[in-house]
């Protein structure tokens, strides 16, 4: 023993102690499997494009931008709001490309790679609050479905949304000023 720790009143616990509770209560999260911390480190980009490489064939522009791109991401994740010397920006990823050119393999890879939930939706299922369909509340509550209800293990999920070509408005089309029922306002 090389220390009391004071607690509430006249209650003490050597360090001893309180490091053989930490450890049975480690052991109780990966008996369970979960309850990970979130992200204790962001693999680099190139071992992020070394997993995909596994599981994608070709792809090799797609799977570059994604591995530093998703990399970038989750760093500024990590720093939250400590002031950093490098600013890093905000990045949204749009996967274009012909059917069966791997835009969902690629997304779902990067997931299990990460470690982090993902859920597809099919835009042209979307419709604005309040009318029949699936509203955008729908696909966060399949995300935290998807995370076992970790609320901060959802923070991290990855949601692809498919077919959102599909809803696109045509070039020339005039702006509704009625209400939507169509998806375009989603």
């Amino acid at each position: 023993m090389r220390r009391l720790i004071a607690g509430p009143g006249s209650v003490y616990i050597c360090d001893e102690c309180i490091q053989l509770c930490h450890e049975i209560l480690q052991e109780e999260v990966v008996e369970r499997g979960g309850a990970k911390a979130p992200f204790q480190r962001v693999p680099p980009p190139k071992a992020i494009y070394q997993q995909l490489s596994e599981y994608v064939v070709g792809q090799e522009q797609a799977k570059k931008v994604l591995s530093v791109a998703v990399y970038n991401h989750y760093k500024r994740i990590a720093a939250g709001n400590r002031p950093a010397d490098v600013e890093l920006e905000k990045s949204n990823i749009l996967l274009l490309g012909p059917t069966g050119c791997g835009k969902t393999l690629l997304a779902r890879t990067l997931a299990r790679t990460l470690d982090v939930p993902f859920t597809i939706t099919d835009a042209t299922a979307l419709t604005e609050a309040g009318y029949v369909g699936e509203d955008v509340e729908n696909i966060l509550l399949r995300l935290i479905q998807a995370a076992d209800y970790d609320i901060p293990r959802a923070e991290r999920g990855i949601i692809y949304i498919d077919e959102i070509d599909k809803i696109a408005r045509k070039s020339g089309d005039n702006p509704s000023i009625t209400r939507d029922v169509s998806g375009e306002g989603v």
